[in-house]
Formats: structure tokens, C-alpha cells, sequence
């Protein structure tokens, strides 16, 4: 390999979530990686740092055009300029969408287990959470359509937010089935939040479907919250955008997320994403094989080294989903998400 995946990194004494916890605390939860971001970005930011003025920063069109070549080479998905919003996250995004797109005791539904703090963006703007349950067979997550569009067909239910792929199953929604999606919210008049953060880190050989791309049905309800973060390791620079192909949808998620002051990159921030789907590809594709060899050791260790059996979750994504009949909770009774992405 030409980049380097084996060195240990010490984080402790870093501030960083993950790791600055007591010793004995195992941060299995916490969806960053252990690995140096691309040496790529390390050396744009450096360079950054060297001119030794930070002040406030706009967005150039150099930004635009990653988001756009980048989609348009790794998920055939043709975005326009102006579909593009910069935010300072996608969780910050969401919160923002859902604050701005309903009204208080209104429903948002989520397909559960999902991550938890698509919860909080709910309750936090005075929502209620409607819930669909995926249903679970033989070691595979599948999405449960009738209940689907039973939860759509509520009146009261006016905002969806898919995970593609999902967190924690790390299922890669189908076309098929994501554009059942799109015909169920274009018939009950119900606005899709797609959250598409994990889209690059799939197993080698998988490649994930941007919901947006898939039907005119699924173009016009979309809005579509993605970021270079997970992939590369950057989440603590802040840095995400929001793709709106609807002109009127799209006024109105730019008005909130205006008003909530997470529009407006920090001076590092646009750097480095555009950085990243410039120069990243190559780094990114030894990363998803050095990522896939650690989940497969990861596997075989906890069959072989757990007292109570798992049932090893199928999934495509990165992470490995690990269902334990007395387990503890990932936002769902008897389960528990491992990250692979260490060394």
C-alpha cells in the first residue's frame, strides 16, 4: 500500500471525544476513525496555516466543483452549483431542516434502529417521532414498505429521514427500494431528509445509491446532507454541504440554516473538503480494502471469542453490526455496533 494504515496514532490528551474517557471506557459507539487523515489534506492545511491570516471565509467555486466532479465520477450523480449549500455539519443540517420545514407536535418518521441523534433533532424542535421499524430476518435489515406508507399516509407526518447507507445496519439501500421511497413521499406530500454521510465507505465492490439520483420523484423531494468528514477523518473541522435540486425547497432550507448560523465556513473548512475529493481517491480506496481486512478479523475474533453467540449482521457498509440476544442497546434492544475503522 502507498499510504501508511498500521502506524498507531495516540489520541489521548487531543480533546478528542473518543478517547480523552477513563481507561477502561471502550469507545465502540464513537464513528471516527484511528487512522491520519490523507497526507493530501494534512498538506493543504499546513499550507493554510503558513499564510498566518484566518479570517472570515466564503465560499469559492472550487468548493462547488469537488462536491460536483466527485459525485459525478464516484456515484454517477450529475448536482448543479446551485444545489449546493454549505453547512457546518449534517446533524447541525438536520436539525436546522426539521426546525424549518414543520411546525411543533408535527411527526417526523425514522426507520429504526437508526442513529440516535436523529431523535434529539426531533424532540429538540418540539416534533414527535414516528417510528418504523426495519424489519430483521435472518441476519439482514430489509425496510417494511407497508408500514411505511401507513406512517407517510399520517397527515400529521410531513418530513422523512432516510439513512443511506443505514446506521447501524449498514444495509446500501437498493434502487428499487429507494425509489419506492420517492413514489410514497411524492403521494403523501412528505419532504425526504437523506442522510448520506457514510455514502463512501462501503465494503470494495459496493458502491451506494444517492437517493436523489434515482427518479424525478425522488429528485423533487429530496434534500440531500452529505460530507467528506466520516471518509476522511475530519469531523472536527466542520465541514458538510446540503444538495436541494427543488428551487423552492431549496429557498427554504437555504433560509434556515441561515438563520441558524451554520451556513458559513470556518477558514479550514471549505479547504479541506475540496482537498479531499480532489486529491483523496486514492488514499480512500486503500482505506475501504485496509477497513474490510479489519472488519473480517473483527468477525471471526468475536464468533470465535464470545461466551454468549452473536449473529454476525450482513451488511456493505463499514461497520460491523453485531446482534447479541443479551446485549446492550444501539437505539434498539439487542444490538450493538462495532467501528472497524482502527489499526
Amino acid at each position: 500500500m502507498k499510504y501508511d494504515f498500521d502506524t498507531p496514532v495516540n489520541r489521548r490528551g487531543t480533546g478528542a471525544s473518543k478517547w480523552d474517557v477513563p481507561e477502561q471506557v471502550l469507545p465502540m459507539w464513537v464513528a471516527d476513525m484511528d487512522f491520519k487523515t490523507a497526507p493530501e489534506i494534512i498538506e493543504a492545511l499546513k499550507k493554510r496555516v503558513e499564510h498566518g491570516v484566518f479570517g472570515y471565509t466564503d465560499v469559492e467555486q472550487r468548493w462547488y466543483d469537488a462536491y460536483i466532479n466527485w459525485w459525478d465520477k464516484r456515484h454517477s450523480f450529475k448536482m448543479k452549483p446551485e444545489w449546493l449549500i454549505f453547512c457546518t455539519g449534517v446533524i447541525p443540517a438536520i436539525s436546522s431542516i426539521v426546525r424549518k420545514l414543520t411546525t411543533p407536535n408535527e411527526k417526523v418518521i425514522i426507520q429504526t434502529p437508526v442513529y440516535n441523534i436523529f431523535f434529539n433533532s426531533i424532540l429538540n424542535n418540539g416534533c414527535r417521532v414516528s417510528e418504523s421499524q426495519l424489519k430483521y430476518e435472518n441476519g439482514v435489515f430489509s425496510m417494511d414498505f407497508e408500514d411505511l406508507e401507513e406512517k407517510m399516509s399520517d397527515p400529521m407526518a410531513t418530513l422523512f429521514i432516510l439513512c443511506n447507507p443505514q446506521n447501524p445496519s449498514g444495509n446500501i439501500w437498493s434502487r428499487e427500494e429507494l425509489a419506492r421511497i420517492g413514489d410514497l413521499a411524492e403521494k403523501y406530500n412528505v419532504t425526504v431528509i437523506s442522510d448520506e454521510i457514510h455514502c463512501d465507505l462501503t465494503d470494495p465492490g459496493y458502491e451506494y445509491i444517492p437517493f436523489a439520483s434515482v427518479s424525478e420523484a425522488c429528485r423533487k423531494v429530496s434534500i440531500t446532507c452529505m460530507a467528506p468528514t466520516k471518509t476522511f477523518n475530519i469531523a472536527g473541522i466542520q465541514t458538510a454541504a446540503v444538495c436541494v435540486p427543488d428551487d423552492f425547497l431549496r429557498f427554504k432550507v437555504w433560509r434556515g440554516l441561515n438563520t441558524d448560523e451554520v451556513a458559513e465556513p470556518n477558514v479550514f473548512a471549505c479547504e479541506a473538503a475540496a482537498t479531499a475529493f480532489e486529491k483523496g481517491g486514492e488514499w480512500l480506496d486503500e482505506l475501504r480494502q485496509y477497513v474490510s481486512e479489519n472488519r473480517r478479523t473483527a468477525e471471526k475474533y468475536i464468533s470465535e471469542k464470545l461466551t454468549v453467540p452473536p449473529e454476525i449482521i450482513s451488511s456493505s457498509a463499514s461497520s460491523l453490526p453485531v446482534r447479541i440476544r443479551a446485549g446492550v442497546s444501539f437505539a434498539s434492544t439487542g444490538k450493538m455496533r462495532s467501528n472497524s475503522h482502527c489499526c
